[in-house]
């Protein structure tokens, strides 16, 4: 191979992050293979990798490794250890990390470890928890690539040399600040805007609960990483699905802001000056708890001071008590109090919900009205009509996940013409991958007025939505299912509601077969229906939405808690 072409440096790259990782963290060529040839690969495959110290820790979620940090059982040290070997041992059977910084993140949880020694308590609420980040962060000393092999060696953005790896993103500065420990850079797909997770650098990172299926995108790294326990919390972003898509397809939980309640400066991004629908950063995690933590302890840092795009917004604890004391321990409604109210949205009108999708929204739906509370039919302006202004053409073209993605770019996410992903794509000389070619195609921007004319669309839609919602007599919140691409969430997108994505079921082959009394909606849903196969799909996780309105994450992490409490008591 010739140095200096963009396979040499991808090759050179992926051999830096193995070598930054200890020999005795490595696996063998053989147990590699069998990692390749399993179809589950999270719980009992990859802790025979660990030692029963690491695996009680990376078992814990957030909250009892902060408690356990706290009250002085575990030192920063033993936490990051276990972390960062199970996130080696997590990469090297699923690719799900850009970056990592392991010995920096070893230092750091000894310094933490002094200062708790020396003051006797924690240095912020975030002491010693190690905290996963999508490679759009900028962290001092680490590359961010995003996923380029022409920003390798550099920061993605940052053009002026001397700045360098000298950048720090306000949200790293923040977490630095609460205590937390930062200590790998998780996978993306080329451009972002992708639902699965592929590039020319670490190629593709699968499901570790069902290896057949993608791990979505384009926090697909994230989610891959907590669902082999490699991570119990960590950062992600979403403009059409990011976070949620992941989430829902790799059993874990996660929560898309509105944006700008989060801060976003200093972050890479794909085409930043577009700025009619804003990507919202946010979280993911290995449990609810985990969101609410890092949620209300960022904000705490009060992130509308050093970013003015921040709406200063403090988190609202009483938000979230209003509606928690409507439920007892198990989610059902207490005496005197109002049932919530859910609408469920069983189909966008485009495509229906392959056979485990509707049968997690049924199961969340009966054990909600078995539990006191109130569910509806939730039929809102059409989805149909929100994606089709994030694209600028009709979603009958898209016949899968490729194909959708390449009508998407019409819109607003490429209104710019791809200018921005090939300014990228031509400091390497790397191409396209083979899904994004046909969407990605450099042409011609956006006239204005045009640009314009979908503002006004948009605008029109999001009036829409929120007169139907308030047309429907006090409902608490939406839940729709998840898909393999954006088509059941580019609604919340353009109307940049808060949502919050929880596991429910599993596919189960025995179970989640086709009915054949139902009718497609169309030739696309023709296409979607041929393309689920209940073997292939059995085992993996199906996640729902949670939706609130603008700026009501606390709402929808407490609504979340509670459909929690009910599916527990329900399966």
């Amino acid at each position: 191979m010739r140095k200096n072409t963009w396979e040499s440096r991808s090759a050179a790259k992926r051999a830096e992050t193995l070598d930054k990782i200890r020999p005795e963290w490595r696996l063998s060529p053989e147990d590699l293979e069998r990692a390749r040839q399993q179809r589950n690969i999270t719980g009992p495959f990859i802790q025979q990798f660990l030692d029963e110290g690491d695996v009680s820790v990376t078992s814990m979620t957030s909250a009892p490794i902060l408690k356990a940090l706290g009250e002085g059982k575990l030192s920063a040290v033993q936490v990051t250890s276990a972390f960062c070997k199970r996130a080696a041992v997590a990469h090297q059977i699923n690719n799900c990390l850009h970056e990592v910084f392991f010995d920096q993140a070893l230092e750091r949880a000894k310094y933490l470890d002094d200062y708790f020694a020396k003051h006797n308590k924690p240095i912020g609420p975030l002491h010693g928890l190690p905290i996963s980040l999508k490679d759009q962060f900028h962290v001092k000393g680490v590359d961010t690539t995003m996923g380029y092999v022409g920003w390798i060696g550099g920061n993605l953005g940052v053009s002026d040399p001397d700045k360098t790896h000298k950048v720090e993103s306000q949200i790293v500065t923040e977490l630095l600040s609460l205590g937390a420990v930062l200590y790998c850079k998780t996978s993306l797909p080329q451009t972002l805007l992708f639902g699965e997770t592929k590039n020319n650098i670490i190629g593709k990172t699968l499901n570790p609960n069902n290896q057949n299926l993608s791990c979505g995108g384009s926090s697909g790294g994230e989610a891959a990483l907590m669902a082999l326990g490699g991570s119990s919390v960590g950062v992600g972003t979403d403009i059409g699905g990011s976070l949620r898509i992941p989430a829902g397809f790799c059993g874990i939980y996660s929560i898309k802001p509105t944006s700008n309640r989060l801060s976003y400066r200093d972050a890479a991004n794909t085409n930043p000056g577009q700025d009619t629908y804003r990507s919202s950063l946010g979280f993911m995690g290995t449990s609810i708890d985990a969101l609410e933590i890092v949620f209300k302890s960022v904000l705490g840092t009060e992130p509308w001071l050093r970013d003015p795009a921040v709406l200063p917004i403090p988190f609202r604890k009483e938000m979230m008590d209003s509606y928690l004391s409507r439920a007892d321990s198990k989610g059902n409604v207490k005496s005197g109090e109002r049932p919530l109210k859910m609408g469920v949205l069983w189909s966008d009108g485009m495509v229906g919900p392959h056979p485990p999708v509707l049968r997690g929204l049924r199961v969340v739906a009966e054990a909600l009205k078995k539990a006191g509370h109130k569910v509806v039919d939730w039929e809102p302006p059409s989805q149909e009509r929100a994606t089709t202004i994030i694209a600028s053409s009709s979603p009958q073209l898209a016949l899968d996940a490729h194909t959708y993605m390449c009508y998407l770019q019409g819109g607003f996410f490429s209104a710019d013409g791809a200018h921005d992903v090939h300014s990228h794509l031509d400091r390497s000389g790397e191409p396209l991958i083979p899904d994004l070619e046909d969407g990605f195609k450099l042409k011609t921007p956006t006239e204005l007025l045009k640009y314009q004319d979908l503002t006004l669309q948009g605008l029109e839609y999001e009036r829409e939505y929120s007169d139907y919602w308030n047309s429907t007599e006090e409902l608490d919140a939406v839940i729709p299912g998840k898909y393999y691409h954006g088509a059941y969430t580019d609604a919340m997108n353009v109307t940049n509601y808060s949502v919050v994505v929880i596991p429910t079921i599993r596919a189960d082959a025995k179970i989640d077969f086709f009915d054949d009394s139902y009718k497609p909606l169309g030739d696309l849903d023709i296409k979607n229906w041929k393309a689920y196969d209940p073997a292939i799909y059995d085992g993996a996780p199906v996640g729902i939405q949670i939706v609130g309105r603008r700026f009501e994450e606390e709402k929808c992490l407490a609504l979340a808690r509670i459909v929690h409490l009910v599916l527990r008591e329900a399966l």
